[in-house]
């Protein structure tokens, strides 16, 4: 059973990231405000439900949240900054777009850069402690499995449409017969046999 709130006094907001370990794409991030009386016995990590019950619970949070924000970064940008940096600047980003501001923060993970003068409780494996978070992880997680489904179509040769740019073993073959895209993360220094031979021929 996920824990309803962490302070029943304070507007909460759970914020989440989904796309970090990605070889490509951008990173997701979501924040979720949950009305006192929010409910559906699905919810649950988004890595622990289908993905059927994710598009299920995705439209349940669209219309029973309080209020609801996902923001992304882009894959030039981690370049730049680092993934751990993109990953709370999308958290940023979504939280600055809610209507609603909240008056205390929920945040998956063991660490995060403070936002504004809003208090925030950093919570390990929080997607599947409190039910805001795990909301936050469904609504990143779907967001960004669209977003890449969407990218398949440019860049079918490595199957995103499946494996979402996560560096599964046909992604990584996609890799090594095609070479990287402008879709990847450079930054994590994905090795392509392609590119050496390229790199030896200029």
């Amino acid at each position: 059973m996920l824990k309803s709130f962490h302070h029943t006094h304070l507007r909460e907001a759970g914020c989440d990231e989904a796309g970090r370990g990605c070889f490509a794409g951008p990173v997701f991030a979501a924040a979720v405000i949950l009305p006192k009386d929010f409910h559906h016995p699905l919810l649950n990590d988004s890595k622990q439900v289908s993905p059927e019950v994710r598009i299920e619970l995705r439209s349940y949070i669209e219309a029973h949240a309080l209020e609801w924000a996902v923001e992304q970064v882009s894959n030039e940008e981690i370049d730049e900054i680092n993934i751990l940096k993109a990953s709370f600047k999308a958290m940023h980003l979504a939280l600055k777009k809610l209507k609603i501001q909240p008056e205390f923060l929920l945040i998956d993970g063991h660490m995060f850069y403070k936002y504004k003068k809003i208090p925030h409780q950093c919570v390990i494996r929080g997607d599947g402690i409190y039910a805001s978070i795990a909301a936050a992880s469904i609504m990143a997680k779907t967001y960004r499995d669209d977003f890449m489904q969407q990218l398949h179509t440019e860049y079918p040769q490595y199957n995103w449409f499946n494996n979402k740019g996560y560096g599964t073993a046909e992604h990584r073959r996609g890799i090594e017969m095609h070479g990287l895209c402008p879709y990847h993360r450079k930054s994590f220094n994905i090795q392509s046999a392609q590119l050496e031979i390229f790199d030896d021929l200029r």
